[in-house]
């Protein structure tokens, strides 16, 4: 059951070319910093990510995008990253946009096992576009799909050797879904700690969905955008 690896960098090992990645975080809050300093590292391209946003110019997941090694972003807010409209702008991007609610139910909704599901969002804009639409009490519906994807990789505070992960306050945003809808689910936690150390109470992600967990070391934790009196 102990599922703790050394580093970031045997962490995603198996991580290839051409796969589609989950990827935790809202702005820059609880990304998983040191996998995406490996995913750089490693050189692995054309890849297709799924967060919520895709990180700002030099941090998170932008540090992705300047050596292009995204060939897609599945997102739902992408206003601060420079290099991601150019790329979008020039064609080099291939980008899916979808509303924020919808984007964690599909990623929710993959990790519970369910196909399908409707919603109202999107109705009557570009997003509707090739979609089913079925009414519900008087309103109409888009037809959404769970998503799952080959590795989702996720920030918690605290985890144990097992994988039972707590997040901490607003740093848990779509981390807590995601680690549930990977094939293989990737934890680096601030603080590891031995199993039956944590509450059980207060677990989040429970280890079953966990494949494998390290502890991370530097974050930088930096503010998207500082805004001051």
């Amino acid at each position: 059951m102990n599922k703790v690896v050394k580093d970031a960098r045997e962490a995603i090992e198996g991580i290839t070319d051409g796969m589609t990645l989950m990827v935790g975080g809202f702005g820059l809050s609880g990304i998983p910093e040191n996998c995406i300093a490996a995913l750089v590292e490693s050189g692995v391209k054309d890849l297709t990510c799924v967060s919520n946003n895709a990180g700002v110019d030099d941090f998170g997941l932008g540090l992705l995008l300047q050596k292009r090694q995204i060939k897609k972003m599945i997102s739902s807010y992408v206003g601060e990253n420079a290099e991601f409209e150019r790329q979008l702008l020039a064609g080099e991007l291939e980008v899916d946009l979808i509303p924020q609610g919808t984007l964690a139910e599909r990623c929710r909704a993959g990790g519970a096992g369910i196909p399908a599901f409707y919603v109202p969002a999107g109705y009557g804009t570009e997003v509707a576009e090739g979609k089913e639409v079925r009414e519900f009490n008087g309103k109409p519906h888009l037809l959404e799909f769970g998503m799952v994807a080959d590795f989702a990789i996720v920030k918690a505070w605290k985890g144990d050797t097992h994988g039972n992960l707590i997040y901490r306050n607003t740093a848990n945003n779509f981390n807590e879904a995601m680690a549930t809808a990977g094939k293989i689910t990737i934890a680096e936690v601030e603080e590891l700690v031995p199993f039956g150390t944590l509450d059980p109470n207060q677990i989040h992600t429970p280890g079953i969905y966990v494949k494998r967990i390290f502890q991370g070391s530097n974050y930088e934790k930096r503010i998207e955008r500082l805004t001051e009196r």
